[in-house]
């Protein structure tokens, strides 16, 4: 991270809180999850966090973001409220959703979370939709679209792309590339695995390849991306390479890692997105060590209160089970 542009401490120090709440909020719903007092799957983003933190850092609060099965951290990034977050994993009626959506379809509409998707690539044509909305009523809105890289294998992807393109819309594709598509290695499945960026140029968009552990490449990337967007010159497609801590679902590690080598996450682990960024700002930006720990403390402090707001929440009554299917 040594060597680039300066930017103001305001702006990192918020981006490390933010990164230190998905990690801190994922660690302890691991542990909340394993204790079996939680309904459905969990998909974890650890390891990811430089990627949601740097894009939504980006954004504006007008602007829309679509998300996947790994929705906690991308609506974290956004903003969103730890309790009603944890809530919506326990199935309480306080959650976002009421308990309905859980982990995998998590969404926020007042915060431009336009929700998490069970389905692989999902969000890509919601977020050109979105795109194409902003377009129509004539706003400057930007949408941002996670997406892992098997979706990068699937139709839906390039048709969105090429759509956005043609029509120039204010779309920023974002392929968070952590190697696998579940269990299968983007080696395997893809001829351009070692810089799937260059599936750009034959959408004529930018396409940008970059390290997904560094937070402030991303954020700097997505600045670009937005103004390009807001501009009117169209849609950009960013590959943020990375690498998940966990298995695919919690709980798979346990059972079913055979397809990740022996070592693999320990090395993985090295290159760590927020222990890389606490050590550049401490020893390259002058943010003094004991600031970092006390905002520790404090996403501690959020996160376990969190918890407790969930477990005292009441669980939904089943009368309510036919509401807010229509609009």
């Amino acid at each position: 991270m040594a060597g680039r542009a300066k930017h103001d401490s305001e702006l990192l120090l918020r981006l490390y809180r933010t990164m230190v709440a998905i990690r801190t909020f994922e660690y302890r719903e691991s542990e909340v999850y394993k204790s079996g007092v939680q309904p459905g799957f969990v998909h974890l983003y650890l390891g990811q966090e430089a990627i949601a933190t740097g894009v939504c850092a980006a954004l504006e609060d007008r602007d829309f973001i679509t998300s996947t099965h790994r929705g906690h951290g991308h609506l974290i990034a956004r903003g969103g409220d730890l309790n009603k977050t944890m809530a919506e994993l326990y199935g309480k009626a306080t959650g976002y959703c009421k308990g309905r959506g859980g982990s995998l379809h998590i969404a926020d509409f007042d915060l431009g979370m336009l929700g998490a998707n069970g389905i692989v690539g999902g969000g890509i044509p919601l977020a050109t939709g979105a795109g194409l909305s902003a377009k129509k009523r004539g706003t400057d809105q930007v949408t941002a679209c996670f997406f892992g890289d098997g979706a990068t294998n699937i139709g839906t992807f390039h048709e969105a792309l090429n759509l956005g393109a043609i029509w120039k819309l204010p779309v920023i594709y974002v392929c968070e590339n952590n190697g696998y598509g579940v269990s299968m290695s983007i080696q395997r499945s893809s001829m351009v695995a070692d810089d799937l960026s260059v599936r750009a140029k034959a959408y004529g968009m930018p396409g940008h390849l970059l390290d997904g552990n560094d937070v402030v490449a991303v954020y700097d990337t997505t600045m670009a991306a937005v103004n390009r967007a807001r501009s009117g010159d169209g849609p950009t497609f960013m590959v943020c390479n990375t690498c998940r801590h966990s298995g695919h679902y919690e709980g798979e590690m346990e059972t079913a890692p055979a397809y990740r080598s022996d070592g693999e996450i320990d090395e993985c682990k090295k290159r760590d997105p927020v222990d890389a960024f606490r050590k550049y700002l401490t020893t390259q930006t002058g943010v003094a060590k004991a600031e970092l720990e006390n905002i520790d403390v404090e996403v501690s402090e959020l996160v376990q209160q969190a918890i407790r707001f969930a477990e005292e929440s009441p669980d939904p009554a089943p009368a309510i089970a036919t509401e807010d299917l229509f609009a």
